[in-house]
């Protein structure tokens, strides 16, 4: 072994995993969720208003469409609802990914510096955020690394 080891992430670019971190990345969705219901909700309480007073001055067939507001709006914000909800936790999952990656992989990167098995910079992939702080990490572990190689190649020539 007269080469470090390459850093995993250079050799795909696909995920292994759908949630990387999952506490993250479920809360930051069950936020981006509950958004979206607050603003339906509000959507629901504005029609239902506007609707409402539309049919008070409806001179013709008011009292029929305000018996069938209440109807129509249960069937409004649950449709709202099952589309928007759904669509929106998964959004909010999607966009965690390019940060909550480099993260799971900082953490990965720095456990194996600390063990002496990561002798190579860390790496990511292009389109991740967090970039800078990569080659700040790289950067601050490189004496670690370069004394880690020191003692695997004197290790090697003992040997």
């Amino acid at each position: 072994m007269s080469e470090s080891n390459p850093a995993p992430v250079a050799e795909s670019s696909r995920r292994s995993r759908w949630l990387i971190k999952p506490d993250i990345q479920l809360r930051l969705g069950a936020i981006f969720a509950g958004i979206t219901v607050l603003c339906l909700l509000i959507q629901w309480l504005v029609f239902s208003s506007l609707l409402t007073n539309a049919a008070a001055q409806v001179p013709v067939g008011g009292e029929y469409l305000l018996d069938l507001i209440p109807t129509l709006l249960y069937r409004s914000i649950l449709l709202s609802v099952g589309i928007a909800l759904p669509l929106t936790m998964l959004a909010g999952v999607r966009s965690t990914f390019s940060i909550t990656g480099p993260v799971h992989r900082f953490e990965a990167y720095l456990r194996e510096v600390i063990r002496g098995t990561q002798l190579g910079p860390c790496k990511i992939r292009n389109g991740d955020a967090l970039q800078e702080l990569c080659t700040l990490i790289n950067e601050a572990t490189e004496p670690v690394r370069r004394h880690a190689l020191g003692e695997q190649k004197s290790d090697e020539k003992v040997a």
